[in-house]
């Protein structure tokens, strides 16, 4: 239930330009720094929880979407728009940022 309500609230403080910005490729050096470490060690739990939850009662797929936003480690940035470009996804989530007043994400 928790994760449902704050869905929105994280999907409003995705920058509009997310998806089309520059990344860089080479990203390994990141996770060695202590607040990719802390970041992983706080959504380890939220992404298991979600997969529990695929089988058990709750929200597992907005549970697992959490604790992948969450955490860092490199490919994140290709998973993320792989779940935006499904169909309906995208439409979704700028429906929500439209009944937040937010601009909508500029598509990948």
């Amino acid at each position: 239930m928790l994760s449902l309500l704050l869905l929105p609230w994280f999907l409003i403080r995705i920058p509009p330009d997310y998806f089309i910005r520059p990344r860089d490729p080479h990203k390994w050096h990141v996770l060695l720094q202590p607040h990719a470490l802390v970041r992983n060690l706080l959504g380890l739990p939220v992404l298991l929880a979600g997969i529990a939850m695929l089988v058990l009662p709750g929200q597992g797929l907005l549970t697992i979407m959490i604790g992948l936003g969450i955490m860092n480690f490199p490919g994140k940035f290709e998973l993320e728009k792989w779940v935006v470009t499904r169909k309906g996804v995208l439409k979704a989530v700028n429906w929500i940022r439209k009944k937040s007043h937010h601009p909508p994400l500029q598509a990948p």
